[in-house]
């Protein structure tokens, strides 16, 4: 993965990776003050937040509003979707004091943008069901300020973020140490933070801080030394985003929730196709996606001495009743084995951010500022934090434990021991916030990274 990650920050196109530069050259420290918003924009849904933080990383107030997408406006026109999002927020402004002072909104918007600056970015397409064909190529910060405008709203975003940036600046905020964050939920993905003359691609790139967070897209990660298996291709054939010769997706097709009960179905259902396993009540497992994670999850965590979740999962959920202790042994190991393959990917790709910053204790050069670089030898190692969100890592205990060997095992305990995954909550919502409040023009706290 260094190797993708040097060739990503060389040039576009270069690399599975996108190493795409975020702009984000300063992260929240624990020191802002102020109310701030934030929208979150990723899907049919979206939300509005306002955060109320004080000094010593206090979050002092937040408030949440949900707002479903009616989805003829995702097929419609730009002006209606931002017209639509702004009026949200106008509603949501309108119950607040102090309507005519001038206010930061971080934008969170998940869907692939080239970002042009910290607050503006093009959009390069949309995904998750939405074509609104006139969007793409347009910068949607500025699509959203028009919209704020024609609603007379004193507002405008000073921060367009993706959700795994947020995440970084919530970690950051409640922990300076933070130098990376990872998303491993139904996706996954990673960023970290780099030093600006690193960055190849861009010469003469200059910020205040000397460094800046890159957004990896490591979802999109493939090398020949990953252990592609035959159902992995069978997973890809089904699925959108094949990994051709472009390798798209193939790490989040190992690794994320939305494929891992995918993965398990396809090997019950080959053992179903080659053995009597399941006698005759195996058809359900030729439907694709039957076997969601959850269940897989539900089952890898059973620990009855009769399996009897195991059981019920068969039956009512896959169509396979009666099955005997042995079969559901048999699938408890299948469900293992998909997880605890998961986990190590994960980890080494986690290791591979690592050895990039000079952190996994080779001693290497750090690609951060000087101040957080790796070690000399004999030195302790130094303290590193790294961002997780996503519900497959916050709800999957054994996922977790599997991720932590692994770390153990790759990095060795005394390097491991220095490594802490901090599990960080909202950071598409209030990590935006929070950038919003480090990059407005009014802000007090430009905070080197």
């Amino acid at each position: 993965m260094v190797v993708e990650m040097h060739a990503g920050l060389a040039s576009d196109g270069g690399s599975k990776l996108k190493m795409l530069l975020t702009f984000v050259d300063a992260l929240p420290n624990g020191n802002e003050e102020g109310i701030y918003y934030s929208i979150d924009l990723g899907g049919t849904n979206f939300r509005v937040l306002r955060v109320e933080v004080g000094a010593g990383s206090v979050i002092i107030n937040q408030k949440v509003e949900h707002q479903p997408i009616p989805e003829e406006l995702t097929k419609g026109t730009t002006e209606d979707l931002f017209n639509f999002v702004a009026l949200a927020l106008k509603s949501f402004l309108e119950r607040e004091d102090d309507q005519d002072v001038k206010r930061a909104l971080g934008f969170t918007f998940s869907f692939p943008v080239r970002q042009n600056s910290v607050s503006s970015g093009s959009l390069i397409r949309w995904t998750k069901g939405f074509s609104i064909e006139d969007t793409v190529g347009k910068d949607v910060a500025q699509c959203l300020n028009d919209a704020l405008a024609r609603c007379g709203l004193n507002v405008r975003v000073t921060a367009l973020v993706n959700d795994t940036v947020g995440t970084l600046a919530l970690g950051h905020y409640y922990d300076e140490d933070t130098v990376a964050a990872v998303i491993i939920g139904s996706g996954t993905n990673a960023c970290y933070i780099e030093r600006t003359d690193a960055i190849i691609k861009c010469q003469g790139l200059l910020t205040n801080s000397g460094g800046m967070v890159v957004n990896m897209e490591w979802g999109n990660f493939w090398s020949s030394h990953l252990p592609r298996t035959l159902y992995d291709i069978s997973l890809d054939d089904e699925t959108q985003n094949r990994n051709d010769q472009q390798s798209q997706q193939g790490f989040e097709k190992m690794i994320s929730g939305m494929y891992l009960g995918e993965i398990a179905r396809l090997v019950l259902h080959r053992m179903a196709q080659e053995s009597d396993v399941f006698g005759d009540a195996a058809d359900s497992l030729s439907n694709p996606f039957i076997l969601s994670t959850p269940f897989l999850a539900a089952i890898r965590e059973d620990d009855s001495p009769d399996l009897s979740e195991v059981r019920r999962v068969l039956q009512e959920h896959l169509k396979i009743p009666d099955a005997p202790l042995k079969t559901r042994r048999l699938v408890v190991k299948v469900c293992d084995i998909v997880t605890r393959r998961a986990a190590r990917l994960a980890a080494a790709g986690i290791v591979g951010i690592l050895k990039k910053l000079g952190r996994d204790g080779s001693g290497g050069v750090a690609s951060t500022s000087s101040s957080s670089g790796g070690r000399a030898r004999g030195q302790q190692p130094r303290r590193t934090v790294v961002a997780i969100e996503g519900g497959l890592y916050q709800g999957y205990p054994v996922l977790r434990e599997y991720l932590d060997e692994a770390l153990v095992e790759i990095l060795g305990e005394e390097v491991a021991r220095s490594v802490t995954l901090r599990v960080t909550e909202d950071g598409s919502g209030i990590g935006a916030a929070l950038l919003a409040a480090v990059h407005s023009s009014n802000s007090q706290q430009q905070v080197p990274i």
